[in-house]
């Protein structure tokens, strides 16, 4: 019989912590384990684990769970599931209920966005201190984690995203793809994917490109922002209106396009000549290793966790508050080929190295028998 395991997201909105789940279950399978999930109803997390092939156990609301308690324990007793893993803090009140009525569960967080205060009063010390192990998505976050949280550093475990590389090595780097985001023929096409927020660096990024254009008048460049425009797909379109508005101050119009929401992210990037990545704290940058794993050259902001996943071998960085540092480093880029081909090959070998999915996933199954071995 296979090991069981059931992942916990009661979360009604959309990013990359809500996408994780439905993301490894298929490696989980693969590996052998039997996967459930659970989920607020009608949430995108819900539908995100149906299309990947489990039905998920459903609950209105975070309160409701709380109320339903034996009916998912009778739940988790009639499928034998002896794992549960969490990935909003919200959700261990449950979790940590749910194992102090039934001990032999083994219970486990991924704390994907990085803690600001600490969590350690009386609450926390219960909640927490049922962990068989808090995953950390990279050394950035486990050591503001360490600090954070009354547990041993033993129980937290430092365990980086990964992806599957293929579909980024596909690629395509058709004139017509290139079309579609604007860019005019022979033209350098440079990238910023991901969610039009506060904090994930676009009103600097707008900044260096005016920059750039100045620096180096001749040289031939369309830039395409890609990522939803409404609050549905993740956006702020408060944010967005003042990036639309900021394009237009800079004189930008006809050199940036808003390309939306692509459902066919690593076809894209096989597309861009140089990826920008200026989020001023990301607790890992996933966006930053499908980019590697597409072969591109990356400039990444040298905060959070992103300097551990780019050196001067696959990439480089750029402090995000400088534009002037980012209008360099853009032409240095933009006008070495050979440079952005050396450094896009190195940094795809590195993902195949250090950031594949199948990788994660062992190392997350041998955390959840080790710790089912002990009990």
């Amino acid at each position: 019989m296979s090991h069981k395991v059931m992942h916990i997201c009661l979360s009604s909105g959309w990013g990359g912590l809500e996408m994780y789940p439905s993301r490894i279950i298929p490696e989980l399978e693969h590996q052998g384990w039997e996967v459930h999930g659970m989920a607020l109803a009608g949430s995108r997390v819900a539908d995100s684990l149906r299309a990947a092939g489990v039905t998920p156990l459903t609950v209105a609301s975070r309160g409701q769970a709380l109320l339903a308690t034996v009916r998912i324990l009778s739940y988790l007793r009639r499928h034998h599931i002896q794992v549960l893993h969490c990935h909003k803090s919200s959700d261990l009140r449950l979790a940590a209920l749910l194992k102090s009525l039934r001990p032999g569960l083994r219970l486990f967080f991924t704390e994907h966005m990085g803690v600001t205060r600490p969590k350690k009063g009386l609450y926390h010390r219960w909640a927490y201190g049922k962990l068989s192990r808090l995953f950390s998505i990279s050394e950035a976050t486990r050591a503001r984690n360490l600090k954070a949280f009354a547990l041993p550093p033993e129980r937290i475990q430092r365990l980086y995203l990964g992806i599957d590389p293929a579909p980024y090595a596909a690629g395509d780097d058709s004139q017509a793809l290139r079309g579609e985001l604007g860019t005019p023929q022979g033209a350098l096409l440079i990238g910023l994917p991901g969610r039009l927020t506060p904090g994930k660096g676009q009103d600097l990024w707008l900044e260096a490109l005016a920059r750039l254009a100045e620096r180096a008048p001749a040289l031939p460049w369309h830039a395409a922002m890609i990522g939803g425009l409404t609050a549905s797909e993740g956006s702020d379109e408060a944010y967005v209106a003042e990036l639309e508005a900021k394009v237009t101050a800079l004189g930008l119009n006809e050199r940036v396009s808003f390309a939306g929401f692509r459902s066919d992210l690593p076809r894209l990037l096989g597309t861009l000549d140089i990826v920008c990545i200026p989020s001023t704290n990301e607790a890992f940058g996933l966006t930053v290793i499908e980019a590697m794993a597409a072969g591109r050259p990356v400039i990444g902001a040298d905060s959070g966790a992103i300097p551990e996943l780019l050196d001067s071998e696959v990439g480089r960085l750029a402090a995000p508050d400088d534009p002037d540092a980012w209008a360099r480093q853009l032409e240095a880029l933009a006008s070495d080929p050979g440079l952005r081909q050396r450094l896009g090959k190195a940094a795809a070998e590195r993902v195949l190295r250090d950031f594949t999915l199948s990788a994660h996933v062992a190392a997350l199954c041998t955390a959840y028998t080790i710790s089912m071995e002990s009990a």
